[in-house]
């Protein structure tokens, strides 16, 4: 897990994100200086924390060059809620598509999401602990059922309970049963049977248990704010209706992770966890609006779907100054959440926003197109380089692939040049050139078998020239 975002100094956080993303400094240095404006603001006196807002962001660039890459890093980094949505997606009040404030509502419930997983984690051992006692008596109870069993008898008007042993001699001697000591004789295996489990024993044997299933359904209804998912506690119905248990036959090794995630759950305060996502969504939440070009109008035009995209940005303006926004987990200021917003720009411009959206925008930042040389060390440098994943891949099959330098040179090449033919979609060609590459490879391995490849320069003008010299057929490919 990152160190505590605190612990990050802007130029820190621009490089733990450099370890992703290549170039684009100029984004990297706004996102960066937005995070630690966040960590400041919480170290202000409580009275002063509300009248600092933060800088909101738009992106411009063409498309594949890192602008969602970045947001998304700048959250995972910040351990942050994030949500991604398009502009394009939404519509204005009164139009068919989904209003605004469904981002808020998306972003609440990855914000409950995060806070759960990270619950279960702090809960964790826990968890295994209770999650081994409970396999430990259902083997018991298992393995007793198949074993004889005593004939328990209850006197009418009083007394102990009595027994009679179920063997085959005719004695009609009652004695008195020791429940005391059948239970520390059931303890006893049990604890055998536990110490079996944490050793790793019994891992095969079968055993059929019973979990609890959600069943709580959700209802769509409109409210003035639009479409909102309304939850129904059927716990607090009367009646059998707040759960629905079932039951089913594993191995033990099967059945374990389920146990603990139920014994998790049944560990963790949900009514906790909620408050908790909510204070986060509102306090450092982080939603990625892209495509918000599409819905910039020209001043000149004024009819027909300009209309509704016009109404789309004046409906995100009240979400973006900050508003109250009602979800199913409850009602949540949007004040203070960083919005970032991005588009290419190619038929429009910022001043084509209108005003009040744009001044909620204040800093502005210009991506530029990726070279051939940032291809290059797109596909060298970072941790996630494609290169590498596809390295990973091959494994699995006894694949031993390795690229040379030269060769990654020429994949960037052609990468570049097939862009300039073709249409400009940034780094997202390398996905294409690279299968195109090792397509035969990926096809083959599974019945090849371990085998050791190294793919050359002139392994990749082989297989990509033809894409480069015939554009017609490139357009229909690629």
């Amino acid at each position: 897990m990152n160190p505590p975002i605190e612990e990050y100094t802007p130029r820190e956080i621009v490089a733990e994100l450099d370890k992703y993303i290549i170039g684009q400094d100029a984004a990297k240095r706004a996102v960066a200086i937005a995070l630690r404006n966040r960590f400041r603001r919480q170290q202000l006196p409580l009275e002063e924390r509300d009248d600092v807002l933060p800088k909101n962001i738009l992106m411009m660039g063409p498309t594949g060059v890192g602008k969602t890459e970045i947001a998304r890093r700048l959250a995972q980094l910040a351990r942050a809620p994030f949500v991604k949505v398009e502009a394009t997606k939404f519509t204005e009040v009164g139009y068919v598509g989904r209003d605004v404030d469904a981002m808020v509502r998306d972003l609440v419930a990855n914000s409950v999401r995060l806070v759960e997983r990270e619950r279960a984690e702090a809960v964790e051992d826990r968890a295994k602990e209770l999650a081994l006692d409970r396999m430990a008596e259902l083997l018991e109870s298992q393995s007793a059922e198949t074993s004889p069993a005593p004939r328990v008898a209850f006197p009418m008007f009083g007394g102990m309970p009595i027994i009679s042993e179920a063997s085959g001699d005719d004695s009609d001697e009652d004695t008195v049963y020791d429940w005391q000591k059948e239970e520390n004789q059931r303890q006893e295996r049990i604890a055998a049977i536990r110490e079996k489990l944490t050793n790793g024993d019994l891992q095969d044997e079968f055993v059929e248990i019973e979990i609890e299933e959600s069943n709580n359904p959700f209802l769509q209804v409109f409210t003035p704010g639009g479409m909102e998912e309304m939850g129904l506690d059927m716990n607090q119905l009367p009646g059998n209706f707040g759960s629905k248990r079932s039951s089913f036959k594993a191995t033990v090794a099967e059945a374990m992770p389920v146990l603990i995630e139920e014994e998790a759950k049944k560990c963790i305060d949900q009514g906790s966890v909620n408050r908790e996502a909510l204070r986060r969504a509102e306090q450092t939440g982080i939603i990625f609006i892209d495509e918000i070009d599409k819905v910039a109008v020209s001043q000149t035009k004024g009819a027909g779907p300009d209309v509704s995209r016009e109404g789309v940005q004046r409906d995100l303006l009240p979400i973006i100054e900050g508003s109250t926004v009602q979800s199913k987990f409850g009602a949540i200021r949007t004040d203070h959440i960083l919005f970032i917003a991005a588009g290419a720009f190619h038929m429009s411009s910022p001043s084509d926003l209108i005003p009040e959206l744009q001044g909620r925008l204040p800093i502005r930042v210009e991506l530029e197109p990726l070279t051939e040389n940032d291809f290059g060390r797109i596909l060298k440098e970072p941790k996630n380089a494609l290169t590498k994943q596809y390295v990973k891949l091959l494994a699995v099959d006894g694949y031993q692939l390795s690229f040379t330098l030269e060769a990654l040179d020429a994949i960037a090449h052609f990468a570049s040049e097939i862009n300039k033919k073709i249409e400009n979609i940034g780094a997202r060609r390398l996905h294409t050139v690279m299968e195109k590459l090792l397509e035969d490879h990926l096809f083959d391995a599974p019945e090849k078998g371990p085998k050791t490849v190294a793919i050359d320069a002139e392994t990749v003008h082989l297989k990509l020239e033809k894409f480069t010299n015939h554009l017609a057929s490139a357009r229909k490919i690629l």
